[in-house]
């Protein structure tokens, strides 16, 4: 039997490497940090988290807990991993990054099925393959992925927030408490700092005037020369002085939004914006900015938001950064499976694909996974149903329309239509998740790795 080989050890690699593994697959995961870096990874764990360390909602009425859900169901390693690792965050799933990349790294090293390979893949291999370099896929890699598919490349640029220091959030002004919880001020996951009208709008005008980063080379240059078909923003991403660009209001209307809190001091009084601070870190000595990602200058950054009260003496751990992120023309190229149409023995996984977010990383992965372990097993490879949230996704990534195609994550949207559907925003998202996981139930027989056919390794 062929060995699988599986380029990019980020989310999408190690989760499709651990899936096919625990199908009997030999596997090859090449990684090329430490000898290559990316210019937005910091160390050389599989699996890091670049940008935010929350994978979001963990409730079974969001898309992104649906899709959780799904994954568990499967069997997903990572989110095993993600929980072993989790730290407090309200409703949602957020890791300590360390933990969570040694968890990861720790079982993909012991499988005895996968080699781990610190090396660069410079085009793609001549032999069963999945493809899961990620959004900073290097030039050559680059070159032949683009020779391959016959288009140019898309990109758009995603953005990281700034960290800061737990012990340097003034608490006399910023206070404790999630959305909707009673007794907002002495508990709760997430820090708020609040503004009143004359704060924000302060804080909104030295934003706009603040001096950003020009872009870098690697994030300008198109890998291996060729130009890009297209540059823009992930929506769902945009960096908040983007946002502010919008209109005066755009941030307290989006991630500053003060709905659902009161600060505990004067409990009466009505908050203008938010700033809301998510623990980065299981010690809790560091706090995200949430909706902060920025490529302003680094000194700007200092001082356009240590204008937001509670945050005067913030000590900055890592300051927000922009890098390029790199996608394919996924419907003119993959089918469902996450095979490409003219190779039925290469698969893309991840970012790469055009899914955007942890949950669509590792979900798409998982099922590369899967499927290229049923092709080298001469087993029919698998598509999920469309009414699971990530049949949906793969759906929408191998049949959007080429002229608007961009990177999508989890939502209701891209599902089919519920036939009956109940009233409150509540119980429709309950029927999607209940239809979702009845259509998996009857699959999953098929999908467990104790029902592949384990032939023996050449």
């Amino acid at each position: 039997m062929d060995e699988l080989i599986i380029v990019g050890g980020g989310l999408a690699g190690c989760e499709a490497a651990w899936q096919a593994a625990q199908r009997g697959i030999r596997v090859a995961l090449y990684e090329m940090r430490p000898a290559v870096q990316t210019g937005a990874h910091r160390t050389d764990h599989l699996a890091e988290l670049v940008c935010s360390n929350s994978l979001g909602s963990n409730q079974l009425d969001r898309p992104s807990g649906m899709l959780k859900e799904e994954l568990r169901q499967l069997g997903s390693l990572l989110i095993e991993c993600a929980e072993r690792s989790a730290i407090p965050a309200g409703g949602a799933l957020a890791v300590d990054r360390g933990l969570f990349a040694t968890a990861v790294e720790e079982a993909i090293s012991n499988h005895p099925n996968i080699r781990i390979a610190r090396e660069e893949v410079h085009s793609i291999p001549n032999q069963p393959a999945i493809i899961a370099s990620g959004p900073l896929t290097a030039p050559d890699l680059a070159k032949s992925i683009q020779d391959l598919t016959g288009q140019d490349h898309l990109f758009f640029y995603d953005a990281i927030a700034p960290v800061v220091m737990a012990d340097s959030i003034d608490m006399n002004v910023a206070f404790r408490g999630s959305r909707y919880e009673e007794g907002n001020g002495e508990t709760g996951d997430y820090i708020n700092c609040p503004m009143d009208e004359r704060q924000y709008d302060a804080f909104v005008s030295a934003l706009l005037a603040a001096e950003r980063i020009p872009l870098r080379e690697f994030e300008t240059e198109i890998p291996g020369g060729v130009r890009a078909g297209l540059q823009r923003y992930f929506e769902g991403c945009l960096p908040i002085e983007v946002l502010a660009e919008r209109g005066t209001e755009s941030l307290a209307f989006g991630p500053m939004r003060p709905i659902g809190l009161r600060t505990p001091r004067k409990p009466a009084r009505r908050i203008f914006a938010v700033l809301q601070l998510r623990q980065d870190d299981l010690a809790g000595t560091l706090y995200n900015l949430v909706g902060c990602q920025t490529n302003l200058l680094y000194s700007e950054q200092r001082r356009v938001f240590r204008m937001v009260p509670g945050l005067e003496n913030s000590e900055f751990a890592r300051y927000g950064q922009m890098h390029r992120n790199t996608f394919i023309a996924a419907p003119r190229l993959l089918q469902p499976t996450l095979q490409v149409r003219e190779y039925p023995d290469l698969f893309f996984a991840g970012q790469l694909t055009g899914v955007e977010g942890y949950m669509g990383n590792i979900a798409t992965g998982l099922l590369a996974g899967v499927n290229a372990a049923r092709f080298l097993q001469s087993l029919p490879t698998l598509a999920l149903p469309e009414t699971t949230m990530l049949g949906a996704l793969c759906h929408y990534i191998t049949h959007a329309g080429l002229e608007t195609f961009q990177p999508m994550k989890a939502n209701y949207g891209i599902l089919p239509p519920l036939e009956k559907p109940k009233p409150g925003k509540h119980e429709r998202a309950m029927q999607f998740a209940d239809r979702s996981l009845q259509a998996l139930a009857t699959l999953l027989p098929r999908i467990h790795p104790s029902n592949l056919e384990k032939r023996p390794h050449d």
